[in-house]
């Protein structure tokens, strides 16, 4: 899979597994996704759509010359999320 979806899916598996369907209730991941997807917190389903949409415009020629802009908006919160490295003098 392209790089540009690598953050999504990145943020997506924590989510999942950070959720009560899987610390309480003892699923998989994966089940949690397809048959208790309404269980899941808004962020996680939120998180699932917009790696759906990544994956779709993947595969749309009119976004393949644009560059996937879901992923890269990712991406950039992801960077905005870590600290940078502090300045040594």
């Amino acid at each position: 899979m392209s790089s540009s979806c690598d953050a999504l899916l990145k943020a997506l598996k924590e989510c999942l597994l950070n959720s009560d369907c899987v610390q309480k209730q003892g699923h998989l991941p994966s089940e949690c996704l397809k048959q208790h997807s309404n269980e899941l917190p808004e962020q996680c389903q939120l998180l699932r759509k917009s790696t759906f949409e990544c994956k779709r415009n993947m595969l749309d020629m009119r976004t393949r010359f644009r560059g996937n802009t879901v992923g890269m908006d990712a991406e950039k919160l992801r960077q905005q999320k870590t600290p940078a490295p502090p300045a040594q003098s």
